[in-house]
C-alpha cells in the first residue's frame, strides 16, 4: 500500500499558487529563544503567501478567534508542533499560508510547556489599527486560561506543512536530515545536490531495494549545482514509517549509508539505525526502470510527469535540439513535454497528400519556429542558470521556459508533416543572437512571438480549403503563444490584450522579415526555396504624442532605385488593413485608429489585400507599436 499520494501534493500546491504581483513574507517562530513571532504583525493582502519557520523548543501556529485567544477555533489554521534543538538554524519544516482577504487574522504558539501563548507568544494578519488591535489581542492572551490548544497530536490544517530533504548534502552520502518524524499530511522534499543522486522507497527489511508495489522512486540526476533547482516530493499520508536510498552503485550509496526513513520508531529493532546497519550489508542497489514513480518530480518549476528511465537529464534545452529534430512517431526527451505542457498531435488525421502550397507554409512556419526556438532557448538558459539570473520572478522566467520548449514542439509539428509527405525540411541558421541586457531578450521575444501569429493565420486561412487536416496544430500553437504575448505585453507595461484580433501578416513576409532581422547571412544549411526575400524596411524618427503616446508619423528609407509612387501598408488586428502616402523624403502619417502592434510594408501600390501585398512589396515588414486605446487611470 502506498504511503504517498503524489497527485494531492499537486493539487495542495495548487491551492498555493502565487500571482507574480502576489508579496511573501517570512516569519520566525522562536528565533534565538525567545518566546516571539518575529514581525509580530504584518499587513498582507489577498493572494500573499507567508512561510513560518521554526527554532528551539517546540513551536506551532495555531489560529484562534480575537475574543478567545489560546484555543484552536473551529475549522482553524494549524501548522503541528516541530520540535528544534536549535535557536538559530531553523528545523527543515516549514508552514506557509496563503492569504484569502484582508480580514484580521489572529495566532498563538499553543505550547504548553511554559504556556507560550500566555506568555505573550502571539501573532496577527491585518488586525486594525484601532478596536481589536493587536495589542489588545496581546492583553487577551496573556489572560487567558490554560491549558492551550490543540493537543500534540493534532494534524496540521489550513496550509502546506513542507520539510526539505537535502540529497548528497555537502557534497557526502548522506540525506540531511536521515530521520525526520512528522505529522500526517506533511509534504516531504527532496532537494538534489550536486553528484548523482536517486531518491528510493524500500521496506525495512530489504534496504536498497525498491519497494515490491506502490513504493515510490525518483530517476537519477546529475548536477553540480546547489541548488540544482530540481525535487521530489511526497506527501505523508498514515503514521506508518517509511523507509529510502539512493539507489547509486558508484560507491554503493546505500550501503555507504545514504538511507532515511520518515517516522520510524525510536525504540525496539526497526530504528534508523537499525535500518541503516542493515543496509551497509545488502546487496547492490536497484532503481525502477521508469520514474518518477508516486512522488512529484519538480524541474524548475515545471512538473514532470514521466522521465521514460530512471536518469533524469534536465540539459535537454539545448540549442542543439532544435536541429535535431526526431523522426515521425518518437519525442524529444522527457522534460521538453513536461515543460511544454504537452507534446506534439498523436493523430494528425494526415490527407492522402498534401499540396504545394501547404508544403511551403510548412516549410515557412519552420524557418519561423527555428528563430523563435533558438533565442528563447539562449534567453531562459541566461535567465535560469546565466548571466541574467533572479532578474525575473521564477515565475516569468518559468514561463519563458515553457515558451521554448512549445516551441521545440511547434517546430516538431512542422517536421511531422513535411516528413510524412517526404517534403524537404529547413536547415537549420546562425542566429544573431547579441542582446545587450534582459529586456532586449523580451522585446526580440515579443517580435518573433508575434511575426510567428501573423504567418500562422495567413498559413491557417491558406490551408483551411485544401490542407484542412493543418488547421487544428496550427489554431491550437496559435492560442498559446497568444496567450504568451501577453504575459510578455505586461511585462513590458503594456496591456495584455492591446487588439481585439492578432495580424494575419503573409507568411513569406514574415520570413522576410526572420531574413533581415535574425539570420546570419548565407548560415542556413539544406536550402529551400521559400520565395522572394525583400529588403529591411528602415524606421527612423518615430513622432509620438507626449500626451497620450500614439504614434504620429515617422521616417522610413526608400531603397535605391525604386522610383514614382510609395505607400505604407498598415496590417494591423486580423482584417485591419490600411494605407499611407509615403513623400519622396520618406515621411509617413500613421492612421490614428490603429492599436497594439501592427506591420509595416513599403509598396508601390496602395488598396491591396493582404494576401497580394507581397506582390507590391519592396521593403519589409517592420513590427511598428502605436499605442493602446486606453490605460489605467
Amino acid at each position: 500500500m502506498s504511503l504517498f499520494r503524489s497527485h494531492s501534493i499537486i493539487l495542495r500546491l495548487a491551492s498555493f499558487a502565487v500571482f507574480t504581483n502576489a508579496a511573501h513574507f517570512d516569519v520566525t517562530t522562536g528565533k534565538g529563544g525567545q518566546l516571539k513571532f518575529d514581525p509580530e504583525t504584518l499587513t498582507a493582502q489577498a493572494g500573499d503567501t507567508i512561510t513560518y519557520s521554526f527554532f528551539a523548543k517546540n513551536h506551532a501556529v495555531a489560529q484562534s478567534t480575537f475574543d478567545n485567544p489560546c484555543q484552536l477555533q473551529e475549522n482553524a489554521i494549524f501548522s503541528g508542533f516541530t520540535p528544534n534543538d536549535s535557536p538559530d538554524i531553523a528545523a527543515p519544516t516549514t508552514f506557509t499560508i496563503t492569504i484569502n482577504d484582508t480580514k484580521p487574522l489572529w495566532f498563538y504558539c499553543p505550547q504548553t510547556n511554559g504556556n507560550h501563548c500566555q506568555n505573550g507568544m502571539v501573532h496577527a494578519i491585518n488586525a486594525p489599527p484601532s478596536g481589536n488591535t493587536f495589542d489588545a489581542y496581546k492583553a487577551k492572551a496573556q489572560q487567558a486560561t490554560t491549558p492551550s490548544t490543540p493537543s500534540v497530536s493534532t494534524q496540521p490544517s489550513g496550509g502546506l506543512r513542507k520539510v526539505h530533504i537535502d540529497v548528497g548534502f555537502d557534497g557526502d552520502l548522506v540525506f540531511n536530515p536521515n530521520k525526520v518524524t512528522e505529522p500526517v499530511g506533511t509534504v516531504v522534499e527532496f532537494g538534489y545536490n550536486p553528484a548523482n543522486h536517486s531518491i528510493v522507497q524500500s521496506s525495512f527489511d530489504q534496504p536498497c531495494q525498491p519497494l515490491e508495489s506502490g513504493g515510490f522512486a525518483s530517476p537519477f540526476f546529475a548536477t553540480q549545482q546547489t541548488p540544482s533547482g530540481v525535487t521530489f516530493e511526497v506527501a505523508v499520508t498514515d503514521d506508518k514509517p517509511i523507509w529510502f536510498y539512493c539507489a547509486q552503485t558508484a560507491k554503493s550509496h546505500c550501503q555507504a549509508g545514504m538511507v532515511g526513513s520518515v517516522n520510524a520508531p525510536t525504540e525496539g529493532d526497526k530504528t534508523f539505525q537499525a535500518f541503516k546497519d542493515l543496509a551497509a550489508k545488502a546487496p547492490p542497489s536497484t532503481i525502477p526502470p521508469s520514474t518518477p514513480l508516486v512522488g512529484t518530480l519538480n524541474v524548475n518549476g515545471t512538473f514532470v510527469v514521466d522521465v521514460g528511465s530512471s536518469v533524469l537529464n534536465i540539459s535537454t534545452l539545448d540549442p542543439a535540439l532544435i536541429g535535431n529534430v526526431p523522426p515521425p512517431g518518437s519525442n524529444y526527451p522527457p522534460n521538453i513535454g513536461g515543460m511544454a505542457g504537452g507534446n506534439q498531435p498523436t493523430e494528425y488525421g494526415w490527407a492522402t497528400n498534401i499540396t504545394d502550397e501547404a508544403t511551403q507554409l510548412l516549410q515557412a512556419q519552420q524557418y519561423i519556429t527555428n528563430a523563435l526556438g533558438s533565442i528563447l532557448v539562449q534567453g531562459y538558459l541566461r535567465l535560469s542558470q546565466g548571466q541574467w539570473a533572479g532578474i525575473y520572478p521564477p515565475s516569468i522566467t518559468n514561463t519563458l521556459g515553457s515558451l521554448a520548449a512549445q516551441a521545440l514542439v511547434y517546430g516538431k509539428t512542422f517536421s511531422d508533416s513535411l516528413q510524412h509527405f517526404s517534403k524537404p525540411m529547413v536547415g537549420l541558421c546562425e542566429y544573431k543572437i547579441q542582446f545587450d541586457d534582459a529586456d532586449s531578450f523580451i522585446q526580440h521575444t515579443l517580435s518573433l512571438l508575434t511575426v510567428s501569429m501573423g504567418a500562422n493565420i495567413d498559413a491557417i486561412s491558406l490551408a483551411a480549403e485544401k490542407d484542412s487536416w493543418v488547421v487544428p496544430a496550427l489554431a491550437t500553437a496559435l492560442g498559446s503563444q497568444a496567450r504568451m504575448a501577453a504575459v510578455i505585453n505586461m511585462m513590458q507595461g503594456h496591456i495584455a490584450s492591446p487588439s481585439p484580433r492578432e495580424a494575419l501578416v503573409p507568411y513569406q513576409l514574415a520570413v522576410s522579415y526572420v531574413t533581415n532581422t535574425y539570420v546570419v547571412p548565407d548560415s542556413c544549411g539544406d536550402k529551400v526555396d521559400l520565395g522572394n526575400m525583400l529588403p529591411e524596411l528602415v524606421v527612423k524618427d518615430k513622432a509620438t504624442d507626449p500626451n497620450s503616446g500614439r504614434l504620429n508619423s515617422m521616417m522610413v528609407e526608400i531603397p535605391s532605385g525604386s522610383s514614382g509612387d510609395h505607400y505604407l501598408a498598415w496590417i494591423g488586428a486580423w482584417g485591419d488593413l490600411k494605407y499611407t502616402s509615403v513623400d519622396v523624403n520618406g515621411s509617413v502619417s500613421v492612421p490614428e485608429d490603429l492599436s497594439g502592434h501592427v506591420f509595416a510594408v513599403l509598396t508601390t501600390k496602395k488598396d491591396l489585400k493582404a494576401h497580394d501585398i507581397e506582390n507590391a512589396a519592396i521593403a519589409g515588414p517592420e513590427i511598428v507599436w502605436t499605442t493602446q486605446q486606453w490605460a489605467d487611470s
